[in-house]
């Protein structure tokens, strides 16, 4: 079995492998770090290889807190009927791995976020890697696999919804029948495509 698979098989249940006594540890340490913190290296090496990550000049990993669960809404501040008040049990269309990916746009201006991958959870928080790609480096120019990127058909693209979670979201991953309110847009077949 080689490296790669190792991981990818201790990653697929982590509750049950040595993954379990690592996050335990790292989580202490992450609880005390920033909402966005750029890391050496990836935590899954074999995730992060797949969608695309090289271990090269120009690409950036950056980890990323999120909160867990539903919206949080604030309580109205004038008078409302207990059933308009929509405060409760609210799902938001937008996933928090998107909401990760654009925190760390937005920290990182100058670079695209390529894609992000899960490193970890607890009751409070959901933490992701986000892979980012500085389009202007020279080294990134000229590799044939990012090149694509450098074009401007790419800028802000994980505000535009093109990274593979945003495509996720806005229900491109699904094609044929059942899919046909789905492209070119969810507005554009009055939001029936999800």
């Amino acid at each position: 079995m080689s490296m790669y698979k190792h991981v990818k098989e201790a990653w697929k249940k982590p509750s049950e492998s040595y993954v379990k006594g690592l996050q335990w540890a790292r989580m202490q340490d992450w609880r005390k770090e920033p909402t966005v913190v750029r890391v050496e290296k990836p935590t899954r090496i074999d995730r992060a290889r797949s969608l695309g990550y090289k271990a090269k000049q120009g690409v950036i990993v950056a980890r990323v807190a999120v909160r867990r669960g539903g919206l949080r809404k604030p309580r109205p501040k004038h008078s409302k009927k207990p059933a308009t008040m929509a405060m409760n049990k609210i799902t938001m269309s937008k996933s928090i791995q998107r909401i990760a990916e654009e925190r760390a746009a937005k920290r990182y201006p100058n670079l695209e976020v390529l894609n992000s991958y899960s490193v970890g959870e607890d009751g409070k928080r959901k933490w992701y890697e986000v892979i980012l790609i500085d389009v202007n480096h020279p080294s990134i120019k000229n590799d044939s696999s990012y090149k694509n990127l450098c074009t401007g058909k790419h800028t802000n693209r994980v505000f535009r919804g093109l990274t593979s979670a945003g495509k996720k979201g806005r229900g491109l991953m699904n094609k044929g029948k059942g899919a046909e309110k789905v492209r070119p847009g969810i507005r554009a077949n009055k939001k029936l495509g999800k």
